[in-house]
């Protein structure tokens, strides 16, 4: 099944634009800027995490 519910990210910049949609696992994220380059998938409980440690601060500089 194909990703459905594209919304871009609300802290997209002009130059760093991505979009989150929904899978029948989890979801989906692909480039704004680049839609026919595909994108990847991750399952609910990775996105979870993935989540929870950018809301942590892991990420950051």
């Amino acid at each position: 099944m194909f990703p459905t519910e594209w919304k871009k990210s609300s802290r997209s910049g002009t130059n760093n634009c991505v979009e989150v949609g929904r899978t029948a696992s989890g979801t989906a994220v692909r480039d704004t800027k680049d839609r026919a380059a595909g994108y990847f998938t991750a399952t609910a409980g990775q996105w979870a995490a993935f989540v929870g440690a950018v809301k942590g601060g892991r990420f950051d500089a």
